[in-house]
């Protein structure tokens, strides 16, 4: 690790094509305008991860990179295999201390990951765990990614108890885990909605405006809430 003690930051994404990222976004967009909205998602989480201080920074991307990758990432395929079998393997391409978020939560900043990647961050903790209020999780940060099969295989991914399911892995693991704040993904057209409300700057919230006009997006539900699976 370099002297600053700071982590690497890995994204799990999926090349944004039609039908094949945020499908249940369709339910009020069409393939092509949920994968528009998938990819700006992704280019404002990879400009925040490119933008915070980091040892390293890891895409494990399911397809091809596109214009919207930044430079500075380096780019390894998904692993075959369900979400938690994903999720294991992209940690498998990084060494030391690592801290996992998906492409689904635009409105992400640095203060919100700050505890996890704060030069000090790890100093009293083996892992961090993101809860989302949907009962999953939208961060997983470990300090020994060669650890991540043990503690992530056979967790039951996208259900409403995938969250206290896998932090119970991490302490019954016997490590000492620290938590960040709760974080709304972007799963349904009202986590859509609730999440540009959030965080109006970001080219997500631009393009849903486009879609369905600035008073549609402007009156979207707040709060923090969460997700924690599609990725």
């Amino acid at each position: 690790m370099n002297d600053d003690g700071r982590p690497t930051l890995l994204v799990i994404a999926k090349e944004p094509r039609p039908g094949r990222v945020k499908t249940r976004l369709t339910a009020r967009f069409t393939p092509e305008q949920a994968a528009r909205l998938a990819e700006a998602a992704l280019r404002d989480t990879l400009a925040l991860v490119a933008a915070v201080p980091a040892r390293r920074r890891v895409l494990a991307l399911a397809g091809a990179p596109g214009r919207w990758l930044p430079p500075g990432f380096d780019v390894v395929p998904q692993g075959a295999g369900g979400l938690d079998e994903r999720l294991a393997a992209a940690f498998g391409a990084c060494t030391g201390p690592t801290l996992l978020v998906g492409m689904d939560t635009p409105q992400l900043t640095g203060d919100l990951l700050a505890p996890a990647t704060s030069a000090g961050g790890w100093g009293d903790c083996d892992a961090w765990f993101g809860p989302a209020a949907d009962g999953g999780f939208w961060a997983l940060g470990l300090a020994e990614p060669a650890a991540a099969p043990a503690l992530l295989h056979g967790v039951p991914m996208s259900t409403p108890h995938t969250g206290s399911a896998q932090r119970a892995r991490l302490t019954g693991a016997g490590l000492r885990v620290r938590d960040l704040p709760v974080v709304r993904d972007v799963d349904t057209p009202d986590d859509a909605l609730a999440v540009a409300a959030l965080a109006p700057r970001t080219r997500f919230a631009a393009l849903l405006a486009e879609f369905l006009g600035p008073a549609a997006v402007r009156g979207g539900s707040g709060g923090s809430g969460g997700g924690g699976g599609g990725r």
